[in-house]
C-alpha cells in the first residue's frame, strides 16, 4: 500500500512538475527551435517591403542554421501576408501571436498597417523588432517590447536639413506631398527648420501623380534656392527634376528613402546627367553588385533561383543580424525578458549593411538606428555619398 501511494505520489508530482514547465515555457521555443514570425505585403505593387525582406532574412536563418544555430536552436521563419492595409496588420500580428505562437516578430512593412497593429503588438508584450517601416509612432513613444532597426521619418527629414547645411547651403526650398505619407515627414521637417531658426525660401507642394513640375521650378528658381529638400514619391521628384533642368535650374536636390532607386530615376528624368546634383537617403547604402555582397548573391540565388539580390533583401538581412545578436546575448536559457534586455544591451554593433553601428538606448529610445547614408548617381549605379550621424 505504501509503495502504490509512493508511486502514485510520485505520478502526481510529476505531472504537476511537467505542467508547471509547460506554463512557464516560452512561446515559440524549443530544445532545437526557435520561431521568430515576420508580416508585411507578399504580393501587389509594395511587395518588397514584405516579401523581399522576408527573404532577405531566410537567408540570413538559413546561414545561421547551417552554422549550428544560437545554442543549439536552429531558427525557423514564420511568414504574414498583411497586403500593406491596416485590417491586415492586425489579422496577422494575432495570428503570429496567437495562432502561430512565434518567441518574436522580425518584420513590420508597411507603416499603416504595423501603426495598427502595434496597440496588440503592446498588449500582448511580444518582443518586436522593426525592419523596413518608418513611422515615429510604431516606435515612439518608446515601449519596452518594440525595437527597430529602420530609419524613422523624423531621423530622415533631419538628416535632409542637417546635410543641406553641412553643404553650406544659404537658402534651403522644400518640396513635399501634403497626403499621409508627406505630412509624416513635412511635420518634422518644419520642426527641425524651427530649431534652426530657419525659414524656407520657398515651401512647395506636389502630388503623387503629378505630370508637370514647370510651376514649382519657376517658383523655386525665383528665389534662388541652393538646395531643395524633396519630400514626394519617385515620380513627382523626377517630374520636378526634368522640369527644372529645362528651365536652366540646378540646385542641389536633396531626397529620402522614397528615392533610393537612383538608376530608375534618371531614367523616368530621361535627360543625361539629370542626377550630378542630387543624394538620396539610402536604407542600405551598399550596393547589391558590390563583391562585398558575394555572399548574399549566392544565398538568394539557393534559396529563390528567380530572385536577384536586392536592397530589400539586405534590410531583411541587416535587421535579423540584429535579432541575431540579441538572441545570443539572451543565453541557451531563453526567455522574452532576456532577449528585451540582450536587445537593450546592443551598443556601436556592427552589421556590415547599414551605414553605421546600431545603439539600443532603453529607456529613452528604442529608434537603434542613427545613421543615415547617402547615394549619389554615376557611372550607371549608385555610390556612396557619405554618412550623416544624429546626435
Amino acid at each position: 500500500m505504501k509503495s502504490f501511494r509512493f508511486v502514485l505520489n510520485l505520478t502526481v508530482a510529476t505531472l504537476i512538475g511537467g505542467l508547471v514547465a509547460v506554463g512557464h515555457a516560452e512561446d515559440g521555443v524549443t530544445k532545437d527551435e526557435i520561431k521568430i514570425g515576420s508580416f508585411g505585403p507578399l504580393a501587389g505593387p509594395v511587395y518588397m517591403y514584405g516579401k523581399l525582406a522576408m527573404n532577405g532574412l531566410e537567408a540570413l536563418f538559413d546561414k545561421v542554421n547551417q552554422e549550428g544555430g544560437i545554442h543549439g536552436r536552429k531558427l525557423k521563419l514564420v511568414r504574414e501576408d498583411d497586403a500593406c492595409k491596416p485590417e491586415g496588420g492586425i489579422a496577422a500580428v494575432k495570428k503570429l501571436i496567437y495562432d502561430d505562437k512565434v518567441f518574436a516578430i522580425n518584420g513590420g512593412g508597411c507603416s499603416n498597417s504595423t501603426l495598427a497593429a502595434r496597440p496588440e503588438i503592446v498588449k500582448a508584450g511580444i518582443p518586436f523588432v522593426v525592419n523596413s517601416a518608418v513611422a515615429d509612432g510604431i516606435s515612439s513613444p518608446p515601449t519596452p517590447n518594440i525595437f527597430t532597426t529602420q530609419l524613422t521619418a523624423t531621423i530622415e527629414s533631419r538628416a535632409q536639413l542637417k546635410y543641406a547645411l553641412e553643404q553650406k547651403a544659404k537658402k534651403v526650398a522644400l518640396v513635399a506631398q501634403h497626403d499621409a505619407w508627406g505630412r509624416s515627414r513635412y511635420e518634422p521637417m518644419m520642426t527641425a527648420l524651427k530649431e534652426q531658426s530657419i525659414k524656407p525660401v520657398s515651401d512647395e507642394e506636389m502630388t503623387i501623380d503629378q505630370n508637370d513640375g514647370t510651376a514649382q521650378a519657376l517658383k523655386l528658381m525665383q528665389t534662388g534656392a541652393d538646395a531643395v529638400l524633396l519630400i514626394v514619391y519617385p515620380k513627382p521628384a523626377a517630374v520636378l527634376i526634368r522640369d527644372s533642368l529645362k528651365l536652366g535650374y540646378k540646385p542641389l536636390w536633396i531626397g529620402q528613402t522614397a528615392i533610393q532607386d537612383l538608376p530608375q530615376l534618371q531614367e523616368q528624368v530621361g535627360i543625361p546627367g539629370a542626377l550630378e546634383k542630387f543624394v538620396s537617403i539610402a536604407t542600405i547604402p551598399a550596393h547589391p553588385d558590390d563583391p562585398e555582397m558575394a555572399e548574399w548573391r549566392e544565398r538568394i540565388k539557393k534559396l529563390f533561383p528567380n530572385d536577384a539580390l536586392s536592397v530589400f533583401n539586405l534590410m531583411g538581412i541587416g535587421s535579423g543580424m540584429v535579432v541575431v545578436e540579441a538572441l545570443k546575448r539572451a543565453g541557451a536559457d531563453l526567455t522574452r525578458e532576456k532577449f528585451l534586455k540582450a536587445m537593450g544591451s546592443i551598443k556601436n554593433f556592427k552589421t556590415g549593411m547599414y551605414p553605421g553601428p546600431i545603439t539600443c538606448k532603453p529607456p529613452a529610445s528604442n529608434q537603434c538606428n542613427q545613421s543615415v547614408g547617402w547615394i549619389k548617381f554615376g557611372d550607371g549605379k549608385p555610390k556612396s555619398a557619405g554618412v550623416t550621424t544624429l546626435d
